[in-house]
């Protein structure tokens, strides 16, 4: 505790206490501080005749002011949110509701083992996504917007003041280099296609999992006071792309859909135009997000923030391969690109990052298959020199995933020999990839038709990782799923 906390806090429990009898007229029992994150705002867990409450200390006025307003509007909605029960604008305090200590994070970290996402939090999330759309359109036209803050809307100054907190927190303390003014052309360029969306819904702002508490396996909402009007794409980026939530990216499409179903139920959608924009929206967040770690991290020297690095650049190199945006961002994209290949930013605070190994089988009539969701880099080998069950007719129709094919190919010593070296080789470079937290790595098996060796020399390599490493492997045999 430092020095300035340790002059205020006595009179801080002073105001709160007065606050409280006039609230309930009885003084509390005690008041206890607890434990704030990434806020300035001081949180005290209040013992009294009314049970526990929440008082809240916040010097920023107009921050108090654009929360105590909005939680109005949303009780009114009945949308779930903490009861305000006495506020004192001018002592910079408020009470509020206990809602307890678990939040939608604690919860997930309580149940998950690894890397699952236990059936029980799933069910949570999707309570959570539901209830999104009742804030953004239900309540958005409650809301007085004169009152947000620092703006009314997320419009395009709020988006410059994102990404500029980007390059100067993060990009230039992370010592990644770049080109001043092309990146400021790709701000501007950028910009205007996120603006070219509906924005008249309430966007929360900071819509994350450390802001969803849980009561009695509810959720409630808490932190919107940066809220201001906004398009509907941000905030369920914001909850699917939460950095050290680590959610898989196949349950993240399943409750993007229970999302836009839920939308759907208020008001009618575009979901191709809305997805067109909905990526653009994820870069910008976790942009803004890192924006924050920069700042939290290397210039408050606050290590802790840090640990979220490595979980956000994980997730910006997943969206280098599966979101296409449509429109030329040359300089940004190569920032993006120096981040996710930085083997520091990827070890920052000591995180874990499972690695996924994609195998695959081709025929090399149809060319070698192109990393569309790595590095571009992995391995590609030549299985054409082995010696070949296709040429016996016995073992034409069959393919390398067949008993008889695959007790032919056991028994030729080349066949061994060559896979012996592979062993090797993608040994030491998963080894490699992950002390550096790299996350993919493909590895390509070719032959003529794509049919015999590949197939079981790819699915021989899928055996041994699993039973060496502790990784996801994924194996496709590209010719066979042409056939199906």
């Amino acid at each position: 505790m430092n020095t300035q906390t340790q002059i205020h806090m006595p009179v801080i429990e002073k105001n709160l206490t007065s606050l409280y009898k006039k609230w309930c007229g009885a003084e509390p029992f005690e008041i206890k501080p607890m434990q704030a994150h990434g806020s300035d705002r001081k949180y005290f867990r209040i013992f009294g005749t009314q049970g526990t409450v929440i008082g809240v200390q916040n010097d920023d006025r107009k921050e108090n002011i654009a929360f105590l307003s909005f939680s109005e509007s949303f009780a009114r909605e009945k949308l779930p949110v903490p009861e305000i029960y006495a506020q004192d604008i001018e002592k910079g305090i408020y009470l509020e509701e206990d809602l307890g200590d678990e939040t939608l994070f604690s919860f997930l970290r309580s149940k998950r083992t690894g890397y699952d996402f236990p059936p029980e939090v799933l069910h949570c999330y999707k309570k959570v996504v539901r209830a999104l759309p009742g804030f953004q359109i239900n309540a958005s036209q409650a809301i007085d917007y004169d009152v947000c803050y620092p703006r009314s809307s997320f419009d395009k100054q709020s988006m410059m003041w994102d990404l500029n907190y980007f390059k100067y927190y993060f990009l230039k303390l992370a010592k990644i280099p770049f080109d001043e003014q092309a990146l400021e052309d790709d701000f501007q360029t950028f910009t205007d296609y996120l603006l070219d969306t509906g924005s008249d819904y309430f966007l929360y702002r900071d819509f994350q999992s450390r802001n969803v508490m849980l009561k009695d396996g509810e959720p409630f909402f808490i932190d919107y006071q940066g809220g201001r009007k906004g398009a509907l794409q941000y905030d369920i980026a914001s909850l699917l792309f939460d950095a050290k939530a680590n959610i898989p990216n196949n349950i993240r499409t399943d409750l993007l859909r229970e999302y836009m179903t839920a939308v759907e139920e208020k008001i009618e959608i575009d979901r191709q135009d809305f997805m067109q924009h909905y990526y653009g929206f994820v870069f910008i967040r976790i942009m803004q997000a890192l924006g924050a770690y920069g700042f939290r991290g290397f210039y408050e020297r606050k290590s802790h923030f840090l640990k979220s690095v490595p979980y956000a650049i994980r997730n910006l190199e997943w969206l280098l391969g599966e979101a296409d945006l449509p429109l030329e961002l040359p300089a940004l994209k190569d920032a993006w690109h120096k981040l996710v290949r930085s083997s520091l930013l990827r070890q920052l605070g000591n995180a874990d990052l499972r690695m996924t190994l994609r195998i695959q089988s081709f025929s090399y009539k149809r060319g070698i298959p192109t990393d569309d969701k790595g590095h571009g880099g992995g391995f590609v080998f030549d299985c054409r020199s082995l010696p070949n069950p296709g040429r016996y007719p016995k073992y034409a129709d069959l393919t390398g995933n067949d008993e008889e094919v695959i007790t032919f190919l056991q028994k030729e010593p080349a066949v061994d020999a060559f896979l012996s070296h592979i062993k090797e080789m993608v040994r030491m470079a998963v080894t490699n990839y992950q002390e550096r937290n790299f996350t993919d790595l493909m590895v390509s098996f070719g032959c003529t038709g794509g049919q015999h060796r590949s197939v079981y020399s790819a699915n021989w390599l899928a055996e041994f990782v699993k039973n060496t490493f502790k990784l996801n492997v994924e194996v496709r045999h590209r010719e066979q799923e042409m056939k199906k």
